[in-house]
């Protein structure tokens, strides 16, 4: 009996040891925290100083062709010339042209003189008005032919339609041209153009008349530009608005690439934090910020991007706490733990580095 008691003493003695060790097992059984290291959101100044891409195209350019076809009579197309506008570049075989236009004014002389005599006798009814009618009706056909003709000997002569350099020629002397013929290319650039395009972003700070930066490379100076025109519309498949600005003084060759600087007049506060913290999202951006010891993931719109850093213009409030490193370790409202608060531009000159 008493070894009875004993073994059922010892019996409820490890019971009761194994529950509390069970008990203590689940309350050490909490996740763990995910050290991190955070950036606090604040007001810091950005100044709209956009740089995009454009080309210089000539203030004029055009292809010129003929607009008839024959034979080439005269050509004055030196590679590389200056002409002024209504040069004379080429001449088409007019020949038959001519001919026509002789024969025509000799026929208007006659219908002339016959309208005038019958003039004199209608005038004391000596004649119908029918046979006047049709002799006056015969000088004004001719008179439409004649400038038919003419039109058309108009068309052999190739003129300048502006003052400007001629391209590289591409016929010879005596070749058989028709409109689809390109015998050089005449170009203004006494004066230029900039053509470039502006993110949807941006498009605020495009106006008429503004005065925008250009510069080739970096060690090429920096010339002004005045905005002159815009597209009427974004384009929708790349969201860019197209702009075209005149360069003012100086001249820079046609199809030069050149960087295209816009300022903004004063800068404005707003939340900035590095690049490699947005998490993309098939359908948002989101980041992690701490609220109550716990990561959360909010979905953020962003704006200016700089280098190393992005502007949160929605999502976060200036004094959140948003997490920089170990941002794929972090679960949804589960614990973090700060190790230390970094500073915006220590972390942008380290993604630098890197």
């Amino acid at each position: 009996m008493k070894n009875y008691l004993f073994l059922a003493t010892l019996f409820f003695v490890f019971s009761c040891k194994e529950k509390k060790n069970s008990v203590e097992v689940k309350a050490n059984d909490k996740p763990q925290a995910t050290i991190v290291d955070v950036l606090v959101a604040g007001g810091s100044s950005v100044s709209n100083k956009v740089e995009v891409n454009g080309t210089v195209i000539p203030f004029e350019t055009v292809t010129i062709n003929p607009e008839t076809s024959g034979r080439l009579t005269y050509l004055n197309v030196p590679d590389g010339a200056k002409v002024n506008a209504g040069a004379i570049l080429a001449r088409i075989n007019d020949a038959d042209l001519q001919a026509s236009l002789n024969k025509t004014k000799v026929l208007l002389d006659l219908a002339q003189k016959t309208e005038q005599r019958l003039r004199k006798l209608i005038a004391i009814n000596g004649i119908n008005q029918a046979d006047y009618d049709a002799a006056l009706n015969q000088v004004n056909s001719l008179k439409a032919d004649l400038a038919v003709t003419q039109a058309q000997l108009d068309k052999t002569v190739v003129k300048a339609p502006f003052g400007g350099v001629l391209g590289l020629r591409m016929i010879s002397p005596g070749a058989y041209v028709s409109p689809t013929t390109a015998i050089t290319t005449l170009q203004q650039v006494d004066k230029v153009k900039i053509d470039f395009n502006v993110p949807e972003l941006y498009t605020g700070l495009i106006k008429k008349g503004a005065t925008v930066t250009i510069q080739t490379n970096g060690n090429s100076p920096k010339r002004k530009a005045t905005i002159v025109a815009t597209d009427p519309q974004i384009n929708a498949t790349t969201r860019n608005l197209r702009v075209r600005a005149v360069l003012e003084g100086g001249i820079i060759e046609p199809g030069t690439f050149v960087k295209v600087l816009l300022d903004e007049k004063s800068g404005r506060n707003t939340v900035l934090v590095p690049t490699n913290t947005i998490i993309p999202d098939a359908t948002a951006k989101k980041l992690i910020i701490i609220k109550d010891g716990k990561g959360q993931m909010v979905s953020v719109q962003t704006g200016y991007r700089g280098s190393g850093a992005v502007e949160i213009t929605k999502g976060v409030n200036p004094g959140d706490s948003v997490v920089v490193t170990g941002v794929l370790f972090v679960r949804p409202n589960q614990p973090v733990k700060v190790r230390s608060v970094k500073k915006l531009s220590d972390l942008i000159n380290q993604q630098q580095e890197q």
